[in-house]
């Protein structure tokens, strides 16, 4: 028990040696939970997925400062990692579980129209919608888009409409 004390410390008095010492322990940890979570947590940056990973991020910051025992920061994390996969499986499983907890796409532009209900529900002004438009298709104007929606990452997205002189 001794070496483990001189390794990694006990409580707030914690010197650069072990918060270096459990920073580099929490660094691989962190790598495991993410794989084991998949690739989703850091991938589709949904409001469900930056949720974990701003949470755990907070809890093992804990242990590494010694605000928190680290097997405790470790074991939270741990349980929100298996939590969130389980959430996810279930989402796959439930279309209304998933529309609870991960939402869904609202279209805010149809038929050549910008529907400003859903952009105010979505806090978007229409210069947002442009700007975006501008970003994703390289395009000034909507004409050659179809509909677009917002996401649930926060993005907007834009189908094209398919070419008519196309075989």
């Amino acid at each position: 028990m001794n070496s483990l004390t001189y390794f990694f410390g006990q409580d707030e008095n914690l010197n650069a040696w072990q918060m270096s010492v459990r920073a580099i322990l929490v660094f691989f940890v962190t790598l495991v939970l993410i794989r084991f979570g998949g690739v989703r947590i850091y991938g589709k940056k949904s409001a469900f997925d930056t949720t974990i990973m701003i949470i755990m991020g907070a809890v093992l910051a804990r242990g590494i400062v010694g605000a928190s025992r680290l097997d405790s920061a470790i074991a939270a994390s741990t349980c929100m990692i298996i939590i969130h996969r389980l959430l996810a499986w279930l989402c796959m499983k439930s279309k209304i579980l998933e529309i609870i907890i991960k939402g869904k796409a609202r279209v805010i532009f149809q038929d050549q129209e910008v529907l400003k209900n859903n952009l105010a529900k979505e806090a978007l002004s229409e210069a947002d919608f442009l700007q975006s438009l501008r970003l994703e298709t390289k395009n000034s104007t909507p004409e050659d888009v179809d509909t677009a929606y917002m996401e649930t990452n926060g993005r907007i997205s834009f189908v094209v409409k398919k070419n008519k002189n196309s075989s």
